[in-house]
């Protein structure tokens, strides 16, 4: 899987609203906090408030705050927002990719690999990142060396 640098930028952005709950967080100090673009992460900012995860005020006070709990927002749904679906193949659904003769399992793989995505990446909270706590499904899979290998 790739991880564009959008996606990095929401998911730590992310991560800096939930830490500044229950109040607002200026982008600029979310930029400042995480080495982030200011003018790119306010266009991630504008996105993830269009897709129902991030709430705006104007004005001396204002700033960014979640639209919901941080215990609610997976990481899936930010990268969703962000990117669109978890997985695709050149740009289509793994399920509506179509292949002939012996290539024929690939579809199936690709929906494998969408749902083990989603195994992971619905499972773990902003709330989980903020706390440092990760779920213990993913604690195991990091418990595995092969986790670690560079491949």
């Amino acid at each position: 899987m790739h991880i564009t640098a959008r996606v990095d930028y929401a998911l730590r952005a992310m991560v800096e609203l939930a830490a500044g709950e229950p109040g607002l967080v200026k982008g600029e100090r979310i930029a400042t906090a995480q080495a982030i673009p200011l003018k790119l992460l306010e266009n991630i900012l504008l996105d993830l408030k269009h897709g129902g995860l991030v709430r705006s005020q104007r004005g001396f006070e204002g700033g960014y705050g979640l639209a919901k709990p941080a215990d609610d927002i997976t990481l899936a749904d930010v990268i969703r927002v962000v990117e669109g679906p978890l997985a695709n193949v050149r740009g289509v659904r793994p399920e509506s990719v179509g292949y002939k003769g012996l290539s024929e399992p690939l579809r199936d793989v690709w929906i494998a690999v969408r749902a083990s995505l989603r195994t992971v990446l619905e499972s773990v909270t902003i709330a989980d990142i903020v706390s440092g706590a990760l779920p213990a499904p993913i604690r195991r899979l990091l418990a595995k060396p092969e986790a670690w290998l560079p491949h």
